[in-house]
């Protein structure tokens, strides 16, 4: 069976990707799945003595058990907690989404899933030219949103969507974060989301106390997107 991949974008940044994008893992590995990931582009990261990590990358391969190398996973690591076309600017390197496809290909060898995580939203630049959207579709991957509960998430939901459309990129699904304890009318603004976005959220996570996140098995999500993939 030819590897499936997955892009895990956001309605904006701090919307919990990477929360999901790891309990996503483990929900495919609890299916007897095997499972690379990537993080293809991050900046806001720390120096190590092998080199700069940073934390979502470290926590994508903690998930999945990964056995492939920091520098495969995560090509493109920027210290700076900026966007990426600006670091990247600033370190005077150019992000080249054909050497992340090629990267995307290599991971994808003898796996049955590959997680792609993207950074910031789904229009948050990598070079002067091309914005995660450009790389999502370089990949040929559909693209499953998260989105962060919060005021205004009614409006980035529906742009974010019409913006993976208008990519021909194919949209998976979503997903439901509760990133705000304090929002008011929960219920009220999940009715209108799944009204708005034409169809029910794959799952629902509510907000997490901290530390909790770890231990988040998306079980039920990783099966409804392999039931999924099939038309993708």
């Amino acid at each position: 069976m030819s590897p499936r991949g997955i892009f895990v974008t956001g309605t904006d940044t701090g919307v919990g990707k990477t929360v999901i994008a790891c309990a996503l893992v483990r929900g495919l590995r609890a299916e007897g799945a095997r499972v690379a990931v990537m993080k293809p582009v991050a900046s806001g990261s720390f120096a190590t003595a092998e080199g700069l990590r940073n934390s979502d990358a470290l926590a994508l391969m903690e998930a999945a058990r990964s056995p492939h190398t920091y520098d495969e996973v995560n090509p493109y690591c920027f210290e700076p907690a900026i966007s990426p076309h600006i670091a990247a600017k600033e370190a005077a390197i150019e992000v080249d989404t054909s050497m992340i496809r090629q990267k995307y290909n290599q991971l994808a060898t003898g796996v049955d899933w590959v997680v792609v995580e993207g950074a910031g939203g789904w229009f948050a630049p990598i070079n002067q030219h091309q914005t995660m959207a450009d790389l999502a579709w370089a990949l040929s991957v559909p693209a499953l949103l998260v989105v962060g509960l919060k005021l205004g998430c009614l409006n980035h939901a529906q742009l974010t969507r019409l913006g993976v459309e208008s990519h021909g990129v194919p949209l998976a699904g979503w997903v439901v974060n509760g990133i705000d304890p304090e929002m008011m009318r929960v219920e009220a603004n999940l009715e209108a989301l799944e009204r708005l976005l034409g169809e029910p959220p794959l799952a629902v996570v509510p907000h997490l106390p901290a530390g909790a996140a770890e231990a988040l098995d998306l079980g039920e999500l990783a099966r409804a997107l392999a039931r999924r993939a099939i038309s993708f």
